[in-house]
């Protein structure tokens, strides 16, 4: 008898989950529709069965509805994956380890780097590196926003060489410096599936 078949759990790709609140979120939408998920993490869900053609149909719908996209093709996938592993990086990892992003990206999506890097450009129109630089960007806002941490600290935090970089990169970025960013007090964050 083959085990592999009896062991197989259909995986669904959805697009925009970029927090604990959205898989919370999707988590919901699954129970409504009575569907049972063994596994839910950023931007793929593990059910414990396939769906129908109206299940999946109605999940969809129900997705659509709270801002999330089921993920058929396999570019987009691998886009979603490297957003979502980057996310989870900048915002819940506090990007402590001091780790080459391409090499992490590379063995978290099993790909050759070179290749993401081609594939993310050329789909999102903008660089991985940027993108990286979007999200920490945002986390900046954030902890600035939140006022419990020096600019020392959020440099540290976020792996900055120096102060003066994250700045110069802020100001790039934003078109102001951290401190006026502060005194300002607008909430000019974005969501991170606008980023």
């Amino acid at each position: 008898m083959d085990t592999t078949a009896i062991n197989f759990m259909p995986k669904l790709f959805i697009k925009n989950m970029v927090c604990k609140r959205c898989i919370i979120a999707v988590e919901h939408e699954l129970q409504k529709l009575d569907l049972k998920a063994s596994h839910i993490e950023l931007g793929e869900v593990t059910l414990q069965e396939n769906p129908n053609l109206l299940q999946k149909a109605n999940l969809e719908k129900a997705l659509s509805k709270i801002g999330f996209e089921l993920i058929d093709d396999r570019k987009s996938r691998i886009i979603e994956k490297i957003k979502n592993t980057i996310i989870v990086l900048v915002h819940q990892q506090n990007n402590h380890a001091k780790l080459n992003l391409s090499d992490l990206l590379s063995e978290e999506l099993h790909q050759d780097y070179s290749y993401l890097s081609n594939l993310f450009s050329e789909i999102e129109g903008i660089t991985i590196e940027k993108y990286f630089i979007a999200q920490k960007i945002e986390r900046v806002k954030e902890l600035l926003v939140y006022d419990e941490l020096s600019l020392s600290e959020i440099a540290n935090l976020l792996n900055y060489s120096s102060v003066a970089y994250l700045s110069n990169q802020f100001k790039k970025t934003t078109g102001l410096t951290p401190s006026h960013f502060k005194q300002v007090k607008t909430n000019k964050r974005k969501p991170l599936d606008e980023v």
